[in-house]
């Protein structure tokens, strides 16, 4: 509350409508097309955003995961998500079974599920991202994360297939980052 409140007095105290313009977008959180974040294992480019025919906003991405990374353990409460691999061979965990996605198929990632994507290959590994529901970065619940970002705490039946799956990811990533060195 404390950030909060400083954050707008600083606001309030630099007003001009660019800067009003911009601490607004960060505040809401909001994807623009063109938007690019650089993460520890790689990046994503916002390519598309909008309203569907059902009234619900979606957000497509192009991801791009480096070789021998992974994205955290996580779910998202108000999004649900369809991953079609580009490039490269996607391993992905959703709740607890391990996939294998080659070039050009999808899988479909479903509100609450416990999910991962990662990159066992030799080069980066492209996916395209449609989200569709209430689409904002903050819709992330962090389980496990290889990068020691913030997790929620979260034990169920249900998610210690999915921990399980996911440590023996890391596992995997940890062979290839030896071969490599």
């Amino acid at each position: 509350m404390a950030n909060s409140l400083a954050f707008w007095n600083e606001v309030m105290r630099n007003l001009s409508i660019e800067k009003l313009s911009a601490s607004i977008k960060l505040t809401m959180e909001t994807y623009y097309i063109g938007d690019k974040d650089v993460r520890p294992w790689g990046y994503y480019v916002v390519t598309d955003i909008g309203i569907t025919a059902n009234n619900e906003e979606y957000c497509e991405k192009i991801i791009i995961i480096k070789s021998g990374r992974a994205l955290s353990l996580q779910s998202h409460n108000q999004r649900r998500e369809t991953w079609t691999v580009k490039k490269g061979i996607l391993t992905a965990l959703l709740d607890g079974k391990r996939l294998e996605i080659l070039p050009y198929e999808s899988v479909y990632i479903p509100t609450g599920s416990i999910h991962c994507m990662a990159n066992l290959g030799n080069d980066d590994c492209i996916i395209e991202e449609r989200q569709e529901g209430i689409c904002y970065e903050k819709d992330i619940n962090r389980y496990m994360d290889a990068y020691n970002r913030n997790i929620v705490e979260f034990i169920s039946p249900e998610a210690i297939e999915s921990f399980t799956a996911y440590i023996a990811i890391l596992d995997e990533i940890k062979n290839i980052q030896v071969k490599i060195a």
